[in-house]
């Protein structure tokens, strides 16, 4: 059976490596990119199942990311969500306007977002 792919898009190294541990610990196939304009581009050309998006990026931010992504027919489908350190309201309704699925805030709980992962997935 053909892996799951999901995209990680964080301009922390450790972070994503710790992420794609424990993902790929659960049988998914991760790639990475460090900021928003190759989270797009890697986006576009793998057509992950679903994007784990940082907002604070270097280059284009995550809100923008999720926004050049919802509103494109071919990507609109890929579930999208937000783990970032803005945890204001305001951020989390700009996260919404701009298409995330799920938005959750830094530090958060690994078992948290592999549930969230599998929900979307349907695994």
């Amino acid at each position: 059976m053909l892996k799951k792919k999901i995209l990680i898009v964080d301009d922390e190294p450790d972070l994503v490596e710790t992420l794609k541990v424990n993902l790929e610990r659960e049988n998914y196939e991760c790639f990475a990119a460090y900021d928003g304009n190759s989270g797009l581009s890697r986006a576009r050309n793998e057509m992950p199942d679903l994007i784990i998006l940082d907002v604070m990026l270097p280059g284009i931010d995550g809100y923008m990311v999720s926004r050049l992504l919802k509103f494109d027919e071919q990507f609109e489908g890929i579930p999208i969500i937000m783990l970032t350190a803005k945890g204001q309201s305001e951020d989390r309704e700009m996260g919404e306007q701009t298409g995330a699925d799920y938005y959750m805030t830094k530090p958060f709980s690994t078992e948290k977002l592999l549930a969230k992962v599998k929900e979307f997935l349907g695994d």
